[in-house]
Parts: structure tokens; C-alpha cells; sequence
């Protein structure tokens, strides 16, 4: 689980429901099934409309996808420098076909790794490696960025639809306006309530609930994206023939200072028992 991402939540939640506690003993008023009938089937409704229902739902899915872990994290792309360094050192002993038992070892779901290993062991040309892993990293990019689309759009959308349940209930208060006695009275809290809350509704569906999940789910694809360019780096590093040492440094190009630091410390860590190995 995400625990900032929960933690966020939670503070926020906690923060809202203060401020009512505090405001007000009445807390009843503040739910209308109306109002969220509203925003909430309102928002859906657009967002079926104006994208393919697959979309919307694997955007859905997504809203609930960002209180679990990424997939690809810092700390992941740190490990997968690693793993370009040490198959540059393997190429450069043994040649690019010793990888292919590597693609045996990749989690079978990640295919940009499996499918780069085997056009470096397959022998393509280093341009040929970068035109289709260039390919295979921004289609998989623009398929998720899609889901974003969706989510974002439902952030803009649930505002104004808070803005439509405020006519309904003005609407409602107008028409009560009319009347006499405790039924218009009754009827004129009840449009006010529908014209407040929908409103109130449509702001916090979109600040707490659609912006973020698209702003987070974003970050993450950004992370993946970079993650698959550096991999495609080494990939054509690996095709070109260049040395250990040459991948090592552009690598390390990429990388904030603060994790080549540590890649370094690993080296150096590696390399320390077969110094004194060679000096006894």
C-alpha cells in the first residue's frame, strides 16, 4: 500500500470533517443522496460519453490503483541501472548471446526488458533497436496517458455538474416561493440544500478523488517512461559492442547524483574481494 497516498487521504478527510464538527452540530445536512446522485452519475455520464467505456473503466480502476505501490519507483530504476551494467560486462566477456538465458530470468510480464534482450541477442542493428523500442516505450506511454485523459476530464466535469444540482436547487427554491405554510418552507430548505451541497459535492469529487488520482497516475507513468528509456539506452549500448566501463558512465548520465553515488559504493563493494584476492 501507498501509505502517503492513504496518510494524504486520511488528513484530508479528517481536516473536512474538523472544520464541519466545528461549524456546526447539525452533520445531517451535510448528506444529500440527491446531490451526490447528481455529481457522481452526472460525471460517469460524461465521462462514458465523451471516451470508450474500457477507458472509463480502467481510469475507474486507476482511482483505486494509487493506494497501492508502483509498479516502477525509484528505488526500481536504481536496480535496473544494475542490471544494464552487469549485462554490458557480460556482453563484453562473453558476447551479446550470452544474455539469452537472461530473458529466462525477466519477469514474464515485463515485456520492454524480455523484448529488448532478444533484438540485442537476435543481432539488430543498434538504430533498429532504438527505432523499436522507441516504438514499443511510447505506445505502452500514450495507451496509459489515456486513463489520465479520462480522469482528468472527470475532474473538470464534476465542478460543473455541482453547478447544474445549484440551478436544480434554485430551481426547486423558486417554484416553493409560491407557497405558504411549513410545506414551502420545507420545500425552500430542500432547494437550498441541493444547491449548496452539489456544488460542495463537485469540488470535492474533483480535488480529492479524479485530480489526484490523474496527477498520481501521471507521476507514475512519467517514472515508467523514463525507466524504459534508460533500459532502451543500454539496450543499444549492448547492440553498438561498447564496453563495460562506456555504459557504466552514460548510464550514470541519466541517474540523480545521489543514486550514482550509491551504484558507485556497490561497485567499488564488488570489487574489493577480488583486489584482495589478487593481492594474496
Amino acid at each position: 500500500m501507498s501509505r502517503t497516498t492513504i496518510a494524504g487521504l486520511i488528513v484530508g478527510v479528517i481536516l473536512f470533517l474538523s472544520a464541519i464538527v466545528l461549524a456546526t452540530d447539525n452533520y445531517r445536512m451535510f448528506f444529500s443522496p440527491a446531490s451526490i446522485l447528481l455529481v457522481v452519475g452526472g460525471t460517469l455520464a460524461n465521462a462514458f460519453i465523451s471516451y470508450q467505456g474500457r477507458y472509463v473503466v480502467s481510469a475507474l480502476r486507476d482511482i483505486f490503483r494509487i493506494f497501492g505501490h508502483a509498479r516502477m519507483n525509484e528505488g526500481m530504476i536504481y536496480d535496473e541501472a544494475r542490471n544494464v551494467i552487469r549485462w554490458g560486462q557480460i556482453v563484453q566477456k562473453n558476447g551479446a548471446l550470452a544474455l539469452d538465458r537472461h530473458i529466462k530470468n525477466t519477469d514474464a510480464t515485463d515485456h520492454f526488458i524480455s523484448y529488448g534482450i532478444q533484438l540485442v541477442v537476435d543481432g539488430y542493428k543498434p538504430p533498429v533497436v532504438r527505432e523499436l523500442l522507441t516504438n514499443s516505450m511510447q505506445s505502452a506511454y500514450d495507451r496509459a496517458m489515456r486513463q489520465v485523459d479520462v480522469l482528468r476530464n472527470m475532474a473538470s466535469t464534476a465542478p460543473a455538474f455541482g453547478m447544474i444540482g445549484t440551478l436544480v436547487g434554485l430551481i426547486i427554491m423558486l417554484d416553493s416561493l409560491g407557497g405558504t405554510g411549513e410545506d414551502a418552507a420545507s420545500a425552500l430548505g430542500q432547494g437550498l440544500a441541493v444547491a449548496l451541497l452539489t456544488t460542495l459535492y463537485g469540488v470535492l469529487m474533483a480535488r480529492f478523488v479524479f485530480q489526484p488520482a490523474a496527477d498520481k497516475t501521471a507521476q507514475r507513468e512519467d517514472i515508467a517512461r523514463f525507466r524504459a528509456f534508460l533500459m532502451m539506452e543500454g539496450f543499444v549500448m549492448l547492440a553498438e559492442g561498447r564496453n563495460a566501463r562506456y555504459i557504466r558512465e552514460r548510464i550514470h548520465s541519466f541517474l540523480d547524483p545521489a543514486v550514482v553515488a550509491a551504484l558507485r559504493a556497490d561497485s567499488r563493494a564488488g570489487e574489493a574481494p577480488q583486489g584482495e584476492a589478487g593481492a594474496a
